[in-house]
């Protein structure tokens, strides 16, 4: 497995260009990876052993309790995309993944807030950076 992902998000063309859409997409399957790094977890609650033994033999496990208290939390869900019925989704625009992550990094941009920062420090990253573009021109340029 992998322990350590390292340019994971954004990155389109082996690393020449990036994407917000694309970060956020890959943000998006990253979590699922971070969930499944977790493990399965093997205590009695977690394996169902209760809702097994309650249900029984050709039952069904819907209206167990267990199920109940568990299934909105038991499997990760994206929040990017859509699981609405083909029918729903058409009628709403058919907007792929790349329209929805097009939202969802419009409302990130829009609702940035900028963490709290010394004004010293500010000053000495400010001339820093203004230093280093001064010393190199710009290849784009």
């Amino acid at each position: 497995g992998v322990n350590f992902m390292l340019h994971s998000c954004g990155w389109l063309e082996g690393g020449l260009v990036a994407d917000f859409e694309k970060f956020v997409m890959d943000a998006d399957q990253l979590g699922t990876l971070h969930g499944l790094a977790k493990g399965v977890p093997i205590g009695e609650d977690d394996q169902a052993m209760g809702a097994i033994r309650e249900v029984g033999p050709g039952g069904h496990y819907l209206g167990c309790a267990h199920t109940q208290e568990n299934f909105k939390t038991a499997f990760w869900k994206s929040d990017l995309f859509d699981y609405k019925p083909f029918e729903t989704w058409e009628e709403e625009g058919a907007r792929d993944t790349y329209a929805l992550a097009s939202n969802r990094v419009e409302y990130l941009l829009s609702n940035y807030q900028a963490p709290p920062l010394d004004p010293a420090i500010k000053e000495a990253l400010d001339a820093y950076v203004a230093e280093k573009k001064s010393a190199s021109p710009d290849s784009f340029m």
